[in-house]
Protein backbone atom coordinates (compact mmCIF):
# COMPACT_ATOMS: atom_id res chain seq x y z
CA UNK A 1 0.00 0.00 0.00
CA UNK A 2 2.82 2.38 0.87
CA UNK A 3 4.52 1.58 -2.46
CA UNK A 4 1.29 2.43 -4.34
CA UNK A 5 1.00 5.75 -2.49
CA UNK A 6 4.63 6.53 -3.30
CA UNK A 7 4.10 5.77 -7.01
CA UNK A 8 0.98 7.95 -7.11
CA UNK A 9 2.83 10.76 -5.38
CA UNK A 10 5.69 10.54 -7.87
CA UNK A 11 3.27 10.55 -10.79
CA UNK A 12 1.51 13.60 -9.35
CA UNK A 13 4.82 15.43 -8.95
CA UNK A 14 5.85 14.46 -12.49
CA UNK A 15 2.56 15.75 -13.96
CA UNK A 16 2.87 18.99 -11.99
CA UNK A 17 6.47 19.48 -13.19
CA UNK A 18 5.45 18.73 -16.76
CA UNK A 19 2.61 21.23 -16.51
CA UNK A 20 4.91 23.91 -15.14
CA UNK A 21 7.48 23.24 -17.89
CA UNK A 22 4.82 23.44 -20.60
CA UNK A 23 3.45 26.65 -19.11
CA UNK A 24 6.89 28.24 -19.00
CA UNK A 25 7.59 27.21 -22.61
CA UNK A 26 4.28 28.65 -23.80
CA UNK A 27 4.87 31.86 -21.85
CA UNK A 28 8.36 32.26 -23.32
CA UNK A 29 7.09 31.59 -26.84
CA UNK A 30 4.31 34.14 -26.35
CA UNK A 31 6.81 36.67 -25.00
CA UNK A 32 9.10 36.14 -27.99
CA UNK A 33 6.15 36.61 -30.32
CA UNK A 34 5.15 39.83 -28.56
CA UNK A 35 8.75 41.07 -28.62
CA UNK A 36 9.02 40.35 -32.34
CA UNK A 37 5.78 42.19 -32.97
CA UNK A 38 6.92 45.18 -30.94
CA UNK A 39 10.32 45.26 -32.65
CA UNK A 40 8.67 45.05 -36.05
CA UNK A 41 6.31 47.88 -35.16
CA UNK A 42 9.22 50.00 -33.91
CA UNK A 43 11.19 49.35 -37.10
CA UNK A 44 8.20 50.25 -39.23
CA UNK A 45 7.60 53.48 -37.36
CA UNK A 46 11.29 54.41 -37.48
CA UNK A 47 11.57 53.64 -41.19
CA UNK A 48 8.48 55.71 -41.90
CA UNK A 49 9.91 58.59 -39.87
CA UNK A 50 13.24 58.39 -41.69
CA UNK A 51 11.51 58.29 -45.06
CA UNK A 52 9.48 61.34 -44.15
CA UNK A 53 12.61 63.19 -42.97
CA UNK A 54 14.59 62.27 -46.08
CA UNK A 55 11.90 63.71 -48.34
CA UNK A 56 10.60 66.50 -46.12
CA UNK A 57 13.83 67.97 -44.80
CA UNK A 58 16.79 69.43 -46.58
CA UNK A 59 20.37 69.97 -45.61
CA UNK A 60 22.22 67.96 -43.00
CA UNK A 61 19.14 66.48 -41.30
CA UNK A 62 17.70 65.21 -44.55
CA UNK A 63 20.99 63.64 -45.64
CA UNK A 64 21.45 61.90 -42.30
CA UNK A 65 17.96 60.44 -42.59
CA UNK A 66 18.67 59.32 -46.15
CA UNK A 67 21.90 57.59 -45.09
CA UNK A 68 20.17 55.75 -42.23
CA UNK A 69 17.29 54.69 -44.46
CA UNK A 70 19.63 53.41 -47.18
CA UNK A 71 21.70 51.49 -44.64
CA UNK A 72 18.74 49.89 -42.89
CA UNK A 73 16.97 48.95 -46.14
CA UNK A 74 20.05 47.26 -47.64
CA UNK A 75 20.96 45.37 -44.47
CA UNK A 76 17.43 44.13 -43.86
CA UNK A 77 16.98 42.94 -47.46
CA UNK A 78 20.28 41.07 -47.35
CA UNK A 79 19.47 39.46 -44.02
CA UNK A 80 16.09 38.24 -45.27
CA UNK A 81 17.62 36.85 -48.48
CA UNK A 82 20.41 34.97 -46.71
CA UNK A 83 18.21 33.57 -43.95
CA UNK A 84 15.68 32.35 -46.52
CA UNK A 85 18.36 30.81 -48.73
CA UNK A 86 20.42 29.08 -46.04
CA UNK A 87 17.50 26.73 -45.30
CA UNK A 88 17.84 25.26 -48.83
CA UNK A 89 21.54 25.87 -49.53
CA UNK A 90 23.89 25.11 -46.64
CA UNK A 91 26.80 26.75 -48.47
CA UNK A 92 25.23 30.14 -47.69
CA UNK A 93 25.99 29.66 -44.00
CA UNK A 94 29.46 31.12 -44.46
CA UNK A 95 27.94 34.10 -46.26
CA UNK A 96 25.52 34.53 -43.36
CA UNK A 97 28.44 34.52 -40.92
CA UNK A 98 30.13 37.24 -42.96
CA UNK A 99 26.93 39.22 -42.94
CA UNK A 100 26.75 38.99 -39.14
CA UNK A 101 30.23 40.51 -38.96
CA UNK A 102 29.15 43.21 -41.40
CA UNK A 103 26.04 43.86 -39.29
CA UNK A 104 28.23 44.86 -36.35
CA UNK A 105 29.71 47.66 -38.45
CA UNK A 106 26.27 48.55 -39.72
CA UNK A 107 24.84 48.89 -36.21
CA UNK A 108 27.80 51.02 -35.18
CA UNK A 109 27.27 53.32 -38.15
CA UNK A 110 23.54 53.53 -37.48
CA UNK A 111 24.22 54.56 -33.88
CA UNK A 112 26.64 57.25 -35.08
CA UNK A 113 24.06 58.59 -37.52
CA UNK A 114 21.35 58.54 -34.88
CA UNK A 115 23.59 60.42 -32.43
CA UNK A 116 24.45 63.05 -35.03
CA UNK A 117 20.76 63.63 -35.68
CA UNK A 118 20.56 65.05 -32.15
CA UNK A 119 23.76 67.06 -32.48
CA UNK A 120 22.96 70.77 -32.28
CA UNK A 121 26.20 71.84 -33.99
CA UNK A 122 25.24 71.43 -37.63
CA UNK A 123 28.62 72.64 -38.85
CA UNK A 124 30.31 69.77 -37.03
CA UNK A 125 27.81 67.31 -38.49
CA UNK A 126 28.39 68.69 -41.99
CA UNK A 127 32.10 68.08 -41.56
CA UNK A 128 31.41 64.45 -40.64
CA UNK A 129 29.14 63.79 -43.61
CA UNK A 130 31.83 62.78 -46.17
CA UNK A 131 33.18 60.06 -43.89
CA UNK A 132 29.66 58.91 -42.95
CA UNK A 133 28.69 58.77 -46.61
CA UNK A 134 31.78 56.71 -47.45
CA UNK A 135 31.14 54.22 -44.61
CA UNK A 136 27.49 53.88 -45.63
CA UNK A 137 28.35 53.21 -49.26
CA UNK A 138 31.00 50.66 -48.29
CA UNK A 139 28.65 48.72 -45.99
CA UNK A 140 25.68 48.82 -48.34
CA UNK A 141 27.88 47.78 -51.28
CA UNK A 142 29.11 44.73 -49.35
CA UNK A 143 25.58 43.83 -48.25
CA UNK A 144 24.24 44.21 -51.80
CA UNK A 145 27.06 42.03 -53.14
CA UNK A 146 26.14 39.20 -50.75
CA UNK A 147 22.45 39.50 -51.57
CA UNK A 148 22.92 39.57 -55.35
CA UNK A 149 25.33 36.62 -55.24
CA UNK A 150 22.87 34.57 -53.18
CA UNK A 151 20.03 35.36 -55.57
CA UNK A 152 22.15 34.56 -58.64
CA UNK A 153 23.16 31.24 -57.08
CA UNK A 154 19.56 30.31 -56.34
CA UNK A 155 18.49 31.33 -59.84
CA UNK A 156 21.27 29.25 -61.44
CA UNK A 157 20.30 26.19 -59.41
CA UNK A 158 16.67 26.65 -60.43
CA UNK A 159 17.63 26.92 -64.12
CA UNK A 160 19.83 23.81 -63.93
CA UNK A 161 17.06 21.84 -62.26
CA UNK A 162 14.55 23.04 -64.86
CA UNK A 163 16.87 22.02 -67.71
CA UNK A 164 17.39 18.56 -66.21
CA UNK A 165 13.66 18.16 -65.65
CA UNK A 166 12.89 19.21 -69.24
CA UNK A 167 15.38 16.67 -70.59
CA UNK A 168 13.82 13.89 -68.49
CA UNK A 169 10.34 14.87 -69.66
CA UNK A 170 11.47 14.82 -73.31
CA UNK A 171 12.89 11.33 -72.85
CA UNK A 172 9.71 10.12 -71.19
CA UNK A 173 7.57 11.66 -73.95
CA UNK A 174 9.68 9.88 -76.57
CA UNK A 175 9.27 6.59 -74.73
CA UNK A 176 5.51 7.07 -74.55
CA UNK A 177 5.38 7.66 -78.33
CA UNK A 178 7.42 4.52 -79.09
CA UNK A 179 4.26 2.54 -79.95
CA UNK A 180 3.77 4.62 -83.12
CA UNK A 181 7.11 3.38 -84.45
CA UNK A 182 6.11 -0.19 -83.63
CA UNK A 183 2.91 0.19 -85.65
CA UNK A 184 4.81 1.56 -88.63
CA UNK A 185 7.24 -1.35 -88.52
CA UNK A 186 4.33 -3.81 -88.31
CA UNK A 187 2.68 -2.33 -91.37
CA UNK A 188 5.92 -2.47 -93.34
CA UNK A 189 6.48 -6.12 -92.34
CA UNK A 190 2.97 -7.10 -93.33
CA UNK A 191 3.41 -5.50 -96.74
CA UNK A 192 6.53 -7.59 -97.43
CA UNK A 193 4.97 -10.93 -96.51
CA UNK A 194 4.93 -13.48 -99.41
CA UNK A 195 1.56 -14.12 -100.90
CA UNK A 196 0.14 -10.82 -99.77
CA UNK A 197 -2.26 -9.16 -102.14
CA UNK A 198 -0.91 -6.21 -104.03
CA UNK A 199 -2.89 -3.06 -104.70
CA UNK A 200 -5.15 -3.45 -107.71
CA UNK A 201 -5.18 -7.27 -107.56
CA UNK A 202 -8.97 -7.27 -107.07
CA UNK A 203 -9.52 -6.25 -110.66
CA UNK A 204 -7.24 -9.00 -112.00
CA UNK A 205 -8.81 -11.80 -109.95
CA UNK A 206 -11.47 -13.86 -111.85
CA UNK A 207 -15.04 -13.40 -110.69
CA UNK A 208 -16.55 -16.48 -109.05
CA UNK A 209 -18.89 -18.43 -111.31
CA UNK A 210 -22.41 -19.52 -110.41
CA UNK A 211 -21.20 -23.05 -109.73
CA UNK A 212 -18.77 -21.80 -107.12
CA UNK A 213 -20.33 -21.75 -103.68
CA UNK A 214 -19.05 -19.47 -100.98
CA UNK A 215 -17.01 -21.28 -98.42
CA UNK A 216 -18.37 -21.52 -94.92
CA UNK A 217 -15.06 -20.62 -93.31
CA UNK A 218 -12.85 -17.96 -94.83
CA UNK A 219 -9.26 -17.27 -93.92
CA UNK A 220 -8.06 -13.96 -92.54
CA UNK A 221 -7.73 -11.13 -94.93
CA UNK A 222 -4.03 -10.74 -95.62
CA UNK A 223 -4.57 -7.06 -96.33
CA UNK A 224 -5.77 -6.41 -92.80
CA UNK A 225 -3.25 -4.65 -90.62
CA UNK A 226 -2.08 -6.74 -87.70
CA UNK A 227 -1.87 -4.69 -84.54
CA UNK A 228 0.73 -5.78 -82.00
CA UNK A 229 -1.72 -5.74 -79.11
CA UNK A 230 -4.17 -8.16 -80.77
CA UNK A 231 -4.07 -11.86 -79.97
CA UNK A 232 -3.34 -14.25 -82.82
CA UNK A 233 -6.39 -16.08 -84.21
CA UNK A 234 -6.49 -19.72 -83.25
CA UNK A 235 -6.94 -22.12 -86.24
CA UNK A 236 -10.31 -23.81 -86.51
CA UNK A 237 -10.20 -27.57 -86.01
CA UNK A 238 -12.42 -29.91 -87.90
CA UNK A 239 -13.26 -33.45 -87.05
Amino acid sequence: MEALITILALLFVAFVALGVYATVKVAKAAKRGVDRTIDQAKRTVEDTTLRAKSFGQTGVAGELAQLRLSLRTSMRATQDALQAGVAEDASLRESLDLFHRLSAHGRELDEDLKRLEREPDRAHVAGQLPDLRRRTEQITHSADALRFAARDRARQFAEDELSSLSAQIDMEAGALRHWTHTDTAGEATGARQPGAARPGSEAAAPAPGPEQQPQAITGPDPRRTAYPWEKSTRPETTT
